[in-house]
């Protein structure tokens, strides 16, 4: 087959969110499988992929309507408590969507010998398991009113308020019955009010122009409920412990000039480095390293409301306009984060590193530090680079880029998984108005502070084993064989073969890479491997990390921001016995559960960084809408094509409708679309030109055309009905025949 007919497998997350979006009708499981055309093999991938999109929190699932079966609830969703009469807790969904089926009410089980706190109306989020003929529900934490109201934008029609969600999937508007003072144009908090079937909007809190910069993170922040405000309270407790001495016993590492390497931006800096040749006779030609971070054990400590209120966060939220921290910014920007000319209390990971790169021997120390130099990532590769002077480049850059080479060239032989996927970057000017979109420059700066933070990571790991104490690891198991299928089906489209018989490792998907070279489709292969790997989660049973073809593997190296860390540091302390601030017997006993949630944090705060760059990116391109320009398909089927702006990103359909009256095949087999009478073709990783004909910031929503105005823009779509000979099956939307016939496989 040659290599311009692809097949793209499954579709992404984003196609179907997209689909999801556009549809008319309620898409279930049913109706995804039968809108991309997939096998019956394809619809038991895609079961596996919308539970992970569930898992994810990319999409409600709704019982007896979507990526459920009938009757189902999702592994973790919103209960509201109906009975609580001091022995037992019940609960129903909060939201329930099944025809015909009445909701399940679940038995809320609760941390023994702990009496219920719930009250009757109460809302939790939980996870739940069927066990026997019920159900039960596992709360992860209990839900303030507000977290789930609902987030849309006011507009007038007919003489009066609307509300409209800001989710791309949200098409209904909700009748507003009190605006509190908000005007059309504003976006706004707001409850249901009234009872069904007379629900209508009732304005909580305004908060301002959508389209205003510096509101999409507010929107992601809402949409997601990430906790954003700290109480007066636990601010007072920050204060409060910022201004603890640094204790007794550490070790002094004042005299060595460490370094942090970060973003020119950075606001909290977990870690710092330094590398110096190793004396040690055993270790010729080898190197000492010290990885210092941050201690933050030592002033969040197991069971305050600091430690608390950091569980519940799981982890600091990046956008590219602010940062919602896990820790008050008195901790996470100042007392814990490590600064140039400052004395700052550590756990430090020394290192003895051999010149071929392997970690010969490990010990960790509490330590306070005095750093030489935060210097940024660009700063730091030209002074190596000779192009900037810089007095610590000699003494302390060149010793650590040195080391790094040997650390290097052990990670190229553990051949951990290679795939270069551009990040896009958003800058803006003072005010948050948005400069420019565009990918991100990674430098040797990056690999060589990412390649120091692995060794820690991996030390932590080995070290706490070694000392027979509960490590909460980052797991990342091996692909599943269902979606290896999915690949090997994929690769044949470009005639490379895929065996699934062999053992498979990081490096076979390197090999495939390799093989591909730099031909147009790399990106979509790339893009195709990357969503064969499974999510990495947290959790202390170890099954080791495969994409970086680790058998051990903790994060250690953030804990200001991800508290899988602090978890780590406690574990740390209390294994060295290195002072105050250690793992309780409580957390020992709980870390399933506690990874389990951390993981989902995770997830949440993925989802909502991934969305908010999105409706920046919309936003950008917002200016330019009406202009044609450079676009890449990532994805064909039979209702459309989706299509991404080069060198920017932000994924846009190009709908079946607005291809113009004539008739397009969907070629199953090549996943292209061919014109019935003029031939032409729309195939996976063309490069095209498109109009942009919307770009809608508040829901991060695009939408292209073909440049020479066909679809909406040109003639009137074909209305007849298909000849007799014709394939059976036609695309039909809103009431209209559509104008793409089905051809492949028999239905």
């Amino acid at each position: 087959m040659a290599k311009n007919r692809t097949s793209a497998g499954l579709p992404t997350r984003q196609q179907i969110l997209d689909f999801i979006a556009s549809s008319d009708t309620p898409a279930g499981k049913r109706e995804i499988a039968k809108a991309f055309g997939l096998s019956a093999q394809d619809k038991i991938l895609l079961k596996a992929l919308l539970k992970d999109m569930s898992d994810e929190g990319l999409i409600d699932v709704a019982p007896g309507r979507a990526f459920h079966k009938m009757g189902g609830l999702p592994k973790v969703t919103v209960l509201r408590i109906t009975d609580a009469d001091g022995d037992t807790t019940w609960a129903v969904p909060e939201r329930w969507e099944a025809e015909h089926v009445p909701a399940p009410r679940l038995r809320v089980r609760e941390l023994r010998g702990k009496r219920s706190a719930l009250g009757v109306g109460d809302r939790i989020l939980a996870r739940t398991e069927e066990a026997g003929n019920g159900w039960i529900a596992h709360p992860m934490k209990t839900l303030a009113r507000g977290e789930e109201l609902m987030l849309g934008v006011l507009h007038e029609e007919g003489g009066k308020l609307w509300l409209q969600g800001v989710e791309k999937k949200e098409r209904r508007s909700w009748p507003v019955s009190d605006a509190g003072g908000a005007e059309p144009g504003d976006l706004v908090l707001a409850e249901k009010a009234g009872r069904p079937p007379r629900i209508s909007a009732r304005v909580v809190e305004r908060l301002g122009d959508p389209f205003a910069p510096r509101s999409f993170s507010l929107i992601a922040i809402h949409r997601h409920g990430i906790p954003n405000v700290f109480s007066e309270e636990l601010l007072e407790e920050a204060e409060r412990v910022a201004k603890q001495p640094l204790g007794d016993g550490r070790e002094d590492l004042r005299h060595l000039p460490i370094v942090a390497i970060d973003p020119a931006d950075a606001r909290d800096h977990d870690d710092a480095v330094w590398a110096t040749p190793d004396d040690d006779p055993a270790n010729e030609g080898g190197w000492k390293a010290i990885v210092a971070i941050a201690d933050v054990s030592f002033y969040v400590r197991p069971g305050s409301e600091l430690d608390r209120e950091a569980r519940k966060r799981g982890n600091s939220v990046y956008f590219p306009d602010r940062v919602v921290p896990m820790l008050p910014e008195i901790l996470s920007a100042d007392v814990c984060s490590l600064k140039q000319d400052v004395d700052r209390a550590a756990l430090a990971c020394h290192l003895q590193v051999t010149k071929s790169g392997a970690l010969k021997s490990w010990r960790f120390t509490r330590a306070v530090v005095r750093l030489a130099a935060n210097i940024a990532y660009e700063d730091a590769q030209a002074a190596i680079d000779g192009t900037l002077e810089h007095p610590l480049t000699e003494t302390t850059l060149r010793p650590l880029w040195d080391c790094w080479h040997a650390l290097y060239a052990a990670r190229e032989k553990r051949e951990p998984l290679d795939l270069d996927l551009p990040e896009r970057r958003i800058v803006l000017d003072e005010k948050g108005r948005i400069l420019s979109v565009a990918p991100r420059e990674r430098l040797d700066a990056h690999k060589l502070i990412e390649d120091y933070m692995i060794a820690a990571n991996v030390a932590a790991a080995k070290a706490l084993e070694a000392k027979k104490t509960p490590v909460m690891y980052r797991i990342h198991e091996p692909p599943a064989r269902e979606k290896l299928t999915a690949l090997k089906e994929y690769l044949k489209t470009f005639d490379i073969e895929f065996a699934l018989g062999q053992v498979i490792r990081p490096a076979t998907f390197n090999r495939i890479l390799d093989r591909v070279g730099e031909e147009d489709f790399r990106p979509q292969v790339m893009e195709q491997v990357l969503r064969t790997q499974t999510q990495a989660y947290y959790g202390p049973e170890n099954v080791g990390h495969f994409g970086l073809a680790l058998g051990s593997y903790a994060h250690f190296t953030s804990p200001i921001r991800r508290y899988a860390d602090l978890v780590v540091h406690r574990a740390l302390v209390d294994a060295y016995r290195l002072g105050p601030g250690g793992l309780t017997a409580e957390e020992a006993g709980s870390m399933d559960r506690i990874g389990q949630s951390i993981s989902q944090l995770e997830r949440r705060a993925m989802e909502a960084e991934r969305e908010t760059i999105d409706r920046y990116v919309a936003a950008y391109l917002a200016a330019h809408v009406g202009e044609v320009m450079a676009a890449r398909i990532t994805g064909v089927q039979n209702f459309g094509f989706f299509a991404t702006v080069e060198g920017i990103g932000g994924d846009g359909l190009v709908a079946a409708r607005d291809l113009g009256s004539e008739y397009f095949h969907y070629d199953e087999a090549g996943k292209r679309l061919v014109g019935e009478h003029s031939g032409e073709e729309f195939t996976l990783g063309q490069r095209i030109e498109l109009r942009l004909v919307e770009a809608n910031p508040v829901s991060g929503a695009l939408r292209f055309e073909l440049p020479d105005g066909k679809g909406s823009a040109g003639g009137p779509q074909r209305t007849g009905r298909p000849g007799k000979g014709a394939p059976k099956r036609v695309i039909h939307r809103r009431g209209r025949p559509g104008n793409i016939r089905h051809q492949g496989r028999k239905r």
